[in-house]
């Protein structure tokens, strides 16, 4: 069956009313980039009268910082036409009459007559949306609220054609050509467009239809309703929504589609459509009632678009936003805990780098050496929370990411312990053992921060005069380094949260500590494949255990 065989496969619904009632903004434009038709909804939007723009340039309708450009744009599209959306991944913006511009989305086809060849624009008001997006942008603290973006609606008629070709004074060549003109903007349309008689049997189906929803219209047209394009959970949702508000019963069906339609209200919302092969996806709906001339419902006009794209962007957009949101939590919590963490460190280094400068003489030399102790000390603390700072800064951007290198772990493990023996308690005995092969392949510095930090942990917890041990071993197959204390020991109830951002033990209190360091190492570990556990008795102890797979260098 041919494409105008296709329109004409009808009930006296022609091509007027179907022109009549399309609920978007249409432009076309011929080759020299000169407007030949818009229709009313357009010259609401742009706020121009009826044939008002009718032969005027196309960048009369945009912003004049951008003509220079749309103008190279739009001899490009003509030398190479395609059916696609206009400046895809750009913002667009349209003028209107009085000069204040708001932002659009266009999507462009074309076709070619005998007459030329001519450039078909179909605009959406996108403004609803953009503002959504400030907004979702400007509150962080309220992220959880649903996204507001949403296409402007596809509303109102397009009137002009009457307007312009009057029933009494049209001649037969401007009746063809503006046929001409429905039958390319039907074709070439990239949304959903089918018309409906009254009892809501498909009498349309457009190509962008077939494409998007896997259907032939010989297999659609005078068969099904448009109920089939959607799950019967789908219709029986919105069946009972609907139910619920308008206090009408609902049947989950074709009505559930166009109740809203014959009530007079404005019928435009999300759905979710059915594709023939089972496949699903989020559209934008309008459905607008076609009368006859005494005002009777004589069909429909249903106009979906794909908004898949749009809600991945809305995903994106949410995902990100609370990602800043944390980062923010985060760094706000950091600050309030950073002014009480560093004040002790802070005080302690300033009274002590006072009373050194009162010890002055040979026999208080001790004294003195006793006070640098204390600052060196207090300084590691401060390095300590910075650094965990840093450390969780960026892993939580996703900036950190292991580097590996061959090493000697016995040895390693040495190395990192001599960095922390000035914060030592007296009688602190840190005792090392290592069994089986001793190379190893791993990220150092974030093996190095994870030791430290257990150790430090272990001294923080460990009474003076006790032992503190660290074991490491390295079979065929794994790497384990366990860290154990005589420590206060973490209470069982705590034991669930061990790892998580700024938890501290409900025994830990009066110690210092940021409440970052477990989570950072247990990232760490997680960062390098690996896994850690922790068993501890309340007055006895602690042990953390850290294992990962040995792999060699080739592996990786």
């Amino acid at each position: 069956m041919s494409f105008n065989q296709k329109m004409n496969k009808t009930t006296g619904i022609g091509f007027d009313p179907l022109f009549d009632n399309a609920s978007m903004g249409i432009i076309v434009a011929n080759d020299s980039g000169h407007i030949v038709i818009t229709n009313p909804f357009l010259e609401k939007q742009f706020g121009y009268g009826p044939q008002e723009l009718s032969g005027k340039p196309i960048e009369d309708l945009i912003p004049s910082r951008f003509t220079d450009r749309h103008q190279h744009h739009v001899e490009g599209y003509i030398k190479q036409p395609r059916s696609r959306p206009m400046g895809l991944g750009l913002d667009l913006f349209g003028r209107r009459k009085d000069g204040t511009e708001f932002p659009v989305e266009v999507s462009l086809s074309s076709y070619q007559t005998d007459q030329g060849k001519f450039v078909i624009g179909f605009i959406s008001d996108i403004s609803a949306r953009k503002k959504a997006e400030l907004e979702l942008k400007d509150l962080n603290e309220q992220l959880e609220a649903k996204v507001l973006s949403r296409t402007r609606s596809l509303t109102s008629t397009v009137k002009q054609l009457a307007e312009l070709i009057t029933e009494t004074e049209l001649k037969d060549a401007e009746l063809n050509r503006a046929n001409t003109f429905l039958r390319s903007i039907w074709g070439h349309a990239e949304v959903i467009l089918y018309v409906t008689d009254s009892g809501g049997t498909i009498k349309m189906f457009n190509p962008a239809a077939e494409r998007e929803l896997g259907y032939v219209a010989e297999e659609i047209i005078d068969k099904l309703s448009p109920s089939v394009f959607h799950s019967a959970q789908t219709l029986k949702q919105s069946a009972d929504e609907l139910t619920k508000s308008i206090q009408l019963t609902v049947a989950a069906d074709f009505e559930a589609l166009k109740i809203k339609t014959d009530l007079g209200l404005v019928n435009e919302w999300e759905i979710e459509y059915l594709r023939k092969d089972g496949s699903r996806f989020p559209a934008s709906l309008t459905i607008t009632a076609m009368h006859t001339a005494t005002g009777d419902i004589e069909g429909y006009l249903g106009i979906a678009m794909n908004i898949s794209k749009r809600k991945k962007a809305e995903e994106e957009i949410l995902q990100s936003l609370k990602k800043e949101r944390e980062m923010s939590e985060f760094k706000s919590r950091f600050v309030s805990m950073a002014s009480h963490e560093f004040r002790t460190p802070l005080s302690t280094i300033l009274s002590s780098a006072y009373l050194i400068s009162k010890y002055t003489t040979e026999n208080q030399q001790q004294r003195r050496e006793s006070h640098v102790n204390r600052i060196a000390s207090m300084v590691q603390s401060l390095t300590d929370i910075l650094n965990d700072f840093l450390s969780l800064e960026k892993i939580e951007e996703n900036k950190a990411e292991p580097h590996y290198s061959n090493f000697e772990l016995a040895d390693y493990i040495k190395n990192v312990i001599t960095e922390i023996e000035t914060l030592k308690k007296k009688g602190h005995l840190i005792r090392v053992s290592h069994q089986g092969e001793t190379c190893v392949y791993l990220d150092q510095v974030m093996l190095k921060h994870i030791i430290i930090n257990l150790l430090s942990n272990a001294i923080k917890f460990s009474p003076e005069d006790s032992h503190i041990d660290i074991c490491s071993s390295v079979d065929q197959n794994q790497i384990t380094i366990k860290i154990s204390d005589k420590g206060l020991g973490i209470p069982e109830r705590d034991m669930h949260h061990l790892f998580e951002r700024f938890f501290r033990g409900s025994n830990a209190n009066n110690i210092q500590g940021t409440g970052l360091g477990l989570h950072i190492v247990s990232r760490y570990v997680d960062l390098m494949g690996g896994k850690i556990s922790c068993k501890s008795e309340l007055g006895s102890g602690t042990e953390f255990t850290i294992e990962f797979v040995k792999t060699n260098q080739t592996e990786l």
